[in-house]
Order: structure tokens, then C-alpha cells, then sequence
């Protein structure tokens, strides 16, 4: 494990990376409102050159020049990312949230697996706990600090044979909140429900903090206990989503999913002073409930087990999924006599509701493997 002075320093590398990603992304403000043209890559690099050797900021010259210039293209995919409306405008990074920093160059970078150690530069020899036997051929390393412990990701490149799906099965899935995820073979998952079972005990830590005088030590170890509730919220959820996924993934060729666009699930209806919104209590417990599932990590956890095994995963539309009779075709709202159950108003057909969902959800995936059709 690291040392104290390797800690230290890695806490200090963070922050210059975040201090050089924060100043490129202010002058990039400064320059639109400028009326000026964005900087590249490359100009700000020629920034960063400026600042490392700035009497103001000389301290950036301490830390390695790879990590810094990695935080420049972070900021540069954001911006990508933002025109291509990927994901929302870049915002300014704040210590204690995401911090880590990233050496790109492989040749800086060595492993020593039997030791189980690794050497990274301006920080030596550092031991760590293998948690997985790493193969291929190494291409990068990131450090990143959370829950308040250090993880270093080790990125790899390695030649693999193409998958050939041991499984010959279709299914499909419908996901939820009263069940986590149901098969249109009528089995289904529970809910985990992560944030739920640890609410009190967080709600307890963040009122004891209240009480605190903001920075103080007795604060600092509110915040380390709150931050290791967290921690311990998202490691339970991910150890449950990876359980499931790989369980589906060895087991069926073709997966099929709703293409849910969670975000916009789970917007808050407050509103605003002038048109306030509409039932927000029940609409607040709901976006709460759907952001404890990890819908999105399931789905794309899901896309690269099941590329790892051969499979396919096909994501179709949501829309009527649970309306439509699987038996004779007829949608209406009126066949979902309730949250549970289905009762088709044209033929009689009955079911778990969520189970026709994911009946329907593999129809639609089936039109789309062969013909590829959108619905």
C-alpha cells in the first residue's frame, strides 16, 4: 500500500490536475465570451506550458507533465461530447469528487505482478492489492482516490479470439422498480434497493455533520464517515448488477431491453415559483427509487458481457410494451388492470404485467434481429 509520502503526493498530483482542467475550462469560458475561437488540444497545451513555468504557478512543475496534459484532453472530450449532446456542458471539477490522474505513457509504466507492485513516475515503487491477474499488454494507469482509498486501474491491450456463444437462447427483460428485472420466461430479479437499506444511517451521519463547525476535525470525520456510506451504497449496487449480468450473459445469445432514457425519467417535477409542479413528494420518492436500480449500468454492462461471450444485445423501444396483448396484438391502457397485473380486453389473455412486457420487449428485439426493423 502507499506510504505517507506517496499518499501526499498523489493528493497533490489530483489537485493540480484539477487546478489545470478548472483554469483551461475558465479560459475557454473567457474566450466564448470574448467572442474569440475555442483553443485545441494542442493550444492549451501550449497553456499548460506557460503555467508550469508562471512564477504563480511553479508548483505545477512538481507534478508529471503527462497526467496534467491527460486532464486537457478530458476536458476536450467533454466539450465533444457536449456538441455531439452526449452529455451536458463541462462543469468545474470540485476536490474530493472524481479525483485521480491518468499516465498514458506505457514505457513510464512498471508492473510487477509477483511483487504485487507497480512503478509510476514521481511516485516509485507503490504495492497494491491484485485483485485480478492483469493481461496483456499495459497502456495506461489511473489513480483515483474514493471513499477515501486509492485504486489504481490498469488499462491493457491483448489479442483475443472471436467469441462463440455457448448459449442458443433469446430472452427478454423488462426492468422495474417492484421487480429489479423480469424475463419474458416469467423469472425475475428483486431489487436490491442499495440506497434504501443504508438511508437512515446516512441521514444519521449527514444531520451529525450539521452539527459540526465546517472544517474542523470533528467535521472532516463526518465527512469520511458520510463519504464511506456512500462508498459502500455504490459497491453493493455494482457487486449486484455484475452478479446479475454475467449470470444472463453466460446464459442467453440475445439479449433484448428497453431503450429507457433514464434522465428524463427521473427529472424532478418541482418546477418552478411561477408554475410549480405537480405531486413532487411521490414524483421525488419515485426518481429516487429508479436511480437506485442502475438501469443504465445494467444495460451497458450487459453490452459488453454478452460481446465478451458472442451474444447480442438489442435495445428497443419502450413504448406500450406493457399495453400490448402479446396473444392478439390489441394496446389499450385499459388492458394493465394494475401495476401487477394484465388482462387483455380484446381476447382475455392474462398475465403478470411485467412479464408481457418482456414478452413484448423480445418480440420487438426478434423484428429487429431479422429484419431490421426499429420496433
Amino acid at each position: 500500500m502507499p506510504n505517507g509520502e506517496q499518499q501526499r503526493n498523489m493528493r497533490r498530483y489530483a489537485g493540480s490536475c484539477r487546478f489545470v482542467y478548472n483554469k483551461a475550462l475558465a479560459l475557454q469560458k473567457q474566450r466564448y465570451d470574448q467572442g474569440e475561437k475555442k483553443l485545441s488540444y494542442a493550444g492549451l497545451c501550449k497553456q499548460l506550458t506557460e503555467w508550469r513555468n508562471s512564477t504563480e504557478t511553479a508548483w505545477l512543475a512538481d507534478a508529471p507533465v503527462h497526467p496534467l496534459q491527460q486532464t486537457l484532453k478530458d476536458l476536450e472530450r467533454a466539450y465533444t461530447n457536449f456538441f455531439a449532446k452526449r452529455a451536458d456542458f463541462p462543469r468545474f471539477k470540485k476536490k474530493g469528487l472524481g479525483d485521480s490522474f491518468r499516465y498514458p505513457d506505457q514505457k513510464q509504466i512498471k508492473l510487477d505482478q509477483t511483487n504485487s507492485r507497480i512503478f509510476l513516475p514521481k511516485l516509485g515503487w507503490l504495492r497494491y492489492r491484485n485483485s485480478r491477474d492483469v493481461l496483456g499488454e499495459v497502456r495506461n494507469a489511473c489513480v483515483s482516490l474514493s471513499g477515501g482509498k486509492w485504486f489504481v486501474s490498469i488499462q491493457t491491450e491483448r489479442k483475443v479470439e472471436r467469441p462463440v456463444p455457448k448459449a442458443t437462447s433469446a430472452i427478454g427483460i423488462d426492468m422495474g422498480i417492484a421487480r429489479f428485472a423480469t424475463m419474458s420466461d416469467g423469472t425475475f430479479l428483486a431489487p436490491l434497493n442499495s440506497f434504501r437499506k443504508h438511508e437512515a444511517r446516512l441521514r444519521c451521519a449527514q444531520r451529525a455533520m450539521s452539527r459540526k463547525t465546517k472544517f474542523s476535525n470533528n467535521w472532516k470525520k463526518s465527512k469520511a464517515r458520510i463519504q464511506r456510506i456512500h462508498a459502500r451504497i455504490g459497491n453493493a449496487r455494482l457487486d449486484y448488477l455484475h452478479k446479475a449480468t454475467t449470470t444472463i450473459s453466460e446464459n442467453q445469445a440475445m439479449v433484448c431491453i428497453e431503450d429507457l432514457k433514464v434522465r428524463n425519467m427521473s427529472k424532478s417535477a418541482a418546477g418552478s415559483s411561477g408554475q410549480p409542479g405537480k405531486n413532487v413528494r411521490a414524483k421525488s420518492g419515485l426518481n429516487k427509487a429508479i436511480l437506485d436500480q442502475g438501469w443504465y449500468e445494467f444495460g451497458r454492462q450487459l453490452e459488453y458481457k454478452l460481446a465478451w461471450n458472442g451474444g447480442w444485445l438489442i435495445a428497443v423501444p419502450p413504448q406500450h410494451t406493457s399495453r400490448t396483448c402479446p396473444c392478439c396484438g390489441h394496446v389499450s391502457a385499459e388492458n394493465r388492470q394494475s401495476q401487477a397485473s394484465f388482462a387483455c380486453v380484446a381476447c382475455g389473455y392474462a398475465n403478470h404485467a411485467d412479464v408481457v412486457g418482456a414478452i413484448n420487449i423480445l418480440a420487438r428485439g426478434h423484428r429487429v434481429a431479422a429484419c431490421g426493423e426499429s420496433a
